[in-house]
């Protein structure tokens, strides 16, 4: 099946999930059920360092290709004289679109106004306007979602986001820093689809986690990091360039990042796209982040999370005879084992692509290229129980060639190779459930995105 140069001629792709029957007869999950916490925006209104990023990937097993989407929005208390003559504390203000798309190719749209950006502070609701069409020059912006013929009608170059549809157009605008004129750039990007979830962030049916622990609500550390949709299906068309991408029930993904910055290095890992099964889907990732209330102190610390016929799989080094174990290389390379009372996972993870450099939220330089990514990574998955110290029988063993791989930060030039594991006291702190409490105070006095 070719992708075709022509929008009246699209390709038509129908993903793995209805082949499998999810919503073909097969109850999938609701908005609400797989709300996980965290959705909603952050920001406080204070003039710290602050960004908030969202990441929304879909896949296409059928062509091998993939799309991430990736929203910023950096210092958003804007720029006014007052604070800037104390030292310009907001000289990076902007809001930003990012998408990596079929073969590493890319686009991003970046400007300065963050006056025209929303979301919400419950949903993974967001929404910003670039430039307004003719019609609505010099009139108020869009504050919330629309439906899709007025956003058309409203924004010439933009995008709205909620749980259940996504919608834009983005034109590329900025050149390539020295260095990376190795980017394979898209001028223009136009998409319109559906989402419908199947997992969250915990078992099926059960109130859904925090990726980071209840500690996430405060800013202890820093960046948060949250899963909202480990698994879910994309239905909709994507217009890359002149080549259009239709497609039905292809695997989505989303997370998103908090904070004052990304961390001072990390990795990651994600698939939901498996040779042996559609359902499955795995998320990892470790980094060396900043303590905001030690400065100068940080700590690194890894997890892996798999969601499996409706069960969570969790590997955390807070909880009782928790550990997760790491080697990663600059690049090329990922290999990571987690291991729990009840389950051990290992995963292995390889790439021979070059990948594409990527922007992310730094302390001093904004939105700047910090991070590496592919969609071509090759993985091999397993999780046994476990006996006591020993591993016993294998629960799921499966493998991808359409694995997401990052690396960031930095730089390092070396085998960055780690066992993360808390003691006492901090562990029990950690593993103390009051995430459920939390999710129990009345929205109006709740910390914002909770």
């Amino acid at each position: 099946m070719q992708v075709t140069s022509s929008p009246a001629s699209p390709q038509n792709v129908t993903g793995k999930g209805e082949s499998a029957g999810w919503g073909n007869g097969r109850l999938l999950p609701t908005i609400e059920s797989t709300r996980t916490p965290h959705s909603g925006y952050h920001f406080d209104g204070s003039s710290r360092r602050f960004f908030e990023g969202w990441y929304f990937r879909v896949s296409i097993p059928e062509v091998r290709q993939s799309f991430a989407f990736m929203y910023s929005i950096e210092d958003p208390a804007g720029r006014p004289a007052s604070l800037l003559s104390l030292g310009d504390k907001h000289r990076f203000s902007a809001a930003g679109a990012q998408i990596l798309g079929p073969d590493d190719e890319y686009i991003c749209q970046y400007e300065t106004d963050v006056s025209r950006f929303w979301a919400s502070k419950r949903d993974l609701s967001l929404g910003n306007t670039f430039r307004a069409t003719p019609a609505y020059q010099g009139r108020e912006p869009l504050d919330g979602p629309t439906s899709t013929a007025d956003f058309s009608a409203r924004v010439a170059d933009g995008f709205q986001i909620t749980p259940t549809f996504h919608q834009g157009h983005i034109r590329h605008n900025n050149q390539p820093p020295n260095g990376l004129e190795e980017w394979r750039i898209v001028p223009e990007v136009s998409w319109d689809y559906q989402i419908r979830p199947i997992y969250g962030w915990g078992d099926t049916g059960a109130p859904q986690k925090a990726t980071a622990g209840w500690l996430a609500a405060l800013p202890v550390f820093e960046p948060h990091w949250q899963v909202n949709l480990a698994h879910g299906l994309a239905s909709g068309w994507l217009q890359w360039g002149e080549r259009r991408f239709v497609f039905q029930n292809a695997p989505a993904y989303a997370e998103k990042n908090w904070g004052g910055a990304f961390p001072l290095r990390w990795f990651w890992v994600q698939c939901n796209v498996f040779n042996e099964t559609d359902d499955l889907a795995i998320t990892a990732g470790g980094g060396r982040r900043g303590l905001p209330l030690l400065p100068d102190v940080s700590e690194e610390v890894a997890m892996l999370g798999v969601h499996h016929q409706g069960r969570h799989y969790e590997f955390i080094p807070w909880v009782e005879d928790g550990s997760v174990s790491w080697e990663i290389e600059p690049w090329g390379r990922w290999h990571m084992t987690g291991k729990r009372a009840d389950y051990e996972i290992e995963i292995l993870a390889t790439t021979s692509e070059a990948g594409c450099v990527l922007r992310a939220p730094t302390v001093d330089k904004g939105l700047a290229p910090f991070c590496r990514d592919t969609f071509f990574g090759q993985l091999e998955l397993t999780i046994w129980e476990r006996k006591g110290k020993m591993r016993g029988k294998v629960i799921v063993h499966a493998t991808s060639s359409m694995c997401a791989l990052e690396v960031g930060g930095g730089p390092w030039w070396q085998t960055w190779k780690k066992t993360a594991r808390y003691e006492e006291p901090v562990r029990s702190l950690m593993d103390l459930p009051l995430g459920n409490v939390l999710q129990a105070i009345p929205p109006n006095l709740q910390p914002p995105g909770l």
